[in-house]
């Protein structure tokens, strides 16, 4: 049976661009992998990156999650990711008052359309703290920057 249960990740970014990774699944040796791999993904340092394996505090116990470490996990962060890289675009649009679907993904920042200025970009830092309350969001998007990814082997 449990091999028929779900696992899942859940990314946080805080105010301040650090970020919490939240694994159902037990330690398997990757945990810095996973850091790296949300780092690359978006263009922070890995250090800003804490991983959280069998994370009972954000998941709870006995709700039928799989414990047990997976394959799919590095795919399941590269998802979460990139909702928070997607959310992050909207915010960015609405930050730089520019239509998101303008904005370029480079090294960790949404940049407008003139790369050059600085006040047209926003790095995953600054969309941060505007998620959590700097700024006006756009209309249906609720503040904070976390994603979850719930998969199945």
């Amino acid at each position: 049976m449990a091999d028929e249960a779900y696992r899942a990740v859940f990314l946080r970014v805080h105010p301040t661009g650090k970020m919490v990774l939240s694994l159902t699944t037990e330690p398997d040796g990757n945990e810095v992998r996973y850091a790296e791999l949300v780092a690359s993904e978006l263009g922070i340092p890995a250090l800003d990156v804490k991983v959280v394996p069998a994370d009972t505090n954000r998941f709870g116990v006995g709700h039928g999650y799989n414990t047990t470490p997976s394959d799919r996990t590095a795919a399941a962060i590269v998802s979460a990711s990139g909702k928070i890289r997607a959310k992050a675009q909207l915010l960015a649009g609405m930050a730089l008052d520019a239509a998101p679907e303008t904005l370029e993904w480079s090294n960790g920042a949404w940049v407008g359309a003139d790369a050059a200025h600085p006040t047209r970009m926003k790095t995953i830092e600054e969309i941060a703290l505007y998620a959590h309350g700097t700024g006006a969001l756009p209309p249906g998007v609720e503040g904070g920057l976390d994603a979850q990814t719930v998969y199945r082997d």
